[in-house]
């Protein structure tokens, strides 16, 4: 067996990867499998290098076609072509529980009797897997909640209230008020979904930041007169140019100004201000800021990290009192990454907070 050319591949392969001798014992294994395994893993007995049974079994049956093969108890145990076994296991590495998928093959036939174990981290497809299902749990009590309660009013307008015009008046009112927040819920997740599909496209238009910055102050302006704020724009007095989508950029000023409107006007005052970047060094090189600062309440820091978060709320029954989705967040998150853009969050409770949008200038007409 030339172990020189096995260490010589399984050096270029980015997964972890050990290859074991005749006699199980491990003779070469890749930086990969060393990160996730520990140091010294050469000459030592695969049992005491991955101590799991189906995959020690699954070893055995490799080595020794004589060996009964290792019994199936679960469908993520399957055989592969090359007369090997593909295991979905949870293993111990890193200090904690990881989901893999490990394959163990036989070594090619000239090499001589000996086995591949390959560890493939399965850990971000259960990741997702577990957003998709709170995703689909989170729209479903979303949506629940409001159908619920319009069934309970329809039925007491065919009954009990039929012939009342003032229960009647107020029913509808109601439904009409929950009718109106699950239609903005399911387009905001419309917005989402387009968002998301075009992240990885740049847009290449050229937008002029403080006209729009203008024109989304304008069209709040009867709802911050409605919640006693003053909207102050500081730094839109000339043309602002960055490369990008109007439409999405509107939309990311008017959930933030609208969020400052609803939730942090209690200090009578939300200040837009544009300003210029010579080198930010996130984006490696010149930028324009847009910041949405309010003077309400604040927000406690523990709820910073997860504001983005799809549905995250830091007071939900405030938020659906007010008509919010729990989607504006993420919405400005995905627009502002697909800019190639970056956003900031900052706040203290009793001090208001800050929102700062930073897109790349551009670069032929700065």
């Amino acid at each position: 067996m030339d172990q020189a050319i096995i260490q010589q591949v399984i050096a270029a392969l980015p997964v972890p990867v050990v290859a074991l001798d005749a006699e199980a014992r491990v003779f070469a294994a890749n930086v990969a499998a060393s990160r996730l395994l520990g140091d010294n893993l050469t000459d030592r007995p695969f049992v005491t290098v991955l101590r799991h049974p189906v995959i020690v079994q699954a070893v055995d049956s490799v080595l020794d076609p004589a060996h009964v093969d290792p019994p199936v108890p679960d469908p993520n145990l399957a055989k592969v072509e090359s007369g090997g076994y593909r295991n979905r296991v949870v293993i111990s590495a890193r200090g904690r529980d990881l989901p893999v998928e490990v394959t163990v093959s036989a070594m090619p036939t000239k090499f001589g009797r000996g086995a591949l174990v390959v560890i493939e981290d399965s850990s971000g497809i259960e990741e997702a897997g577990q957003l998709r299902r709170d995703f689909v749990a989170n729209v479903s009590h979303e949506l629940r909640t409001p159908l619920t309660a319009m069934i309970g009013f329809i039925e007491t307008l065919r009954g009990p209230a039929r012939d009342d015009p003032g229960a009647r008046d107020r029913f509808l009112q109601i439904m009409e008020t929950e009718a109106a927040r699950m239609n903005r819920l399911v387009l905001d997740l419309l917005s989402l979904s387009r968002v998301e599909s075009e992240e990885r496209r740049r847009p290449a238009e050229t937008v002029d930041l403080a006209m729009l910055v203008r024109a989304v102050t304008e069209t709040l302006a009867q709802q911050a007169l409605a919640n006693n704020v003053r909207i102050l724009v500081e730094g839109a007095d000339s043309p602002v140019y960055v490369a990008g989508d109007a439409d999405q950029l509107t939309q990311v000023f008017h959930n933030l100004v609208e969020n400052a409107v609803k939730y942090g006007g209690t200090g009578g005052l939300v200040t837009l201000r544009l300003s210029h970047i010579a080198h930010e060094p996130s984006l490696r090189g010149p930028a324009c800021s847009v910041a949405v600062i309010d003077q309400g309440e604040g927000i406690d820091e523990m709820h910073l990290p997860r504001l983005t978060e799809r549905f995250y709320r830091v007071d939900s029954h405030r938020s659906r009192e007010k008509g919010g989705t729990g989607l504006g967040l993420a919405i400005v998150k995905h627009i502002t990454s697909r800019h190639r853009g970056k956003l900031r969050i900052e706040s203290e409770p009793g001090q208001g907070s800050r929102f700062t949008v930073i897109l790349p200038a551009d670069p032929e007409r700065r």
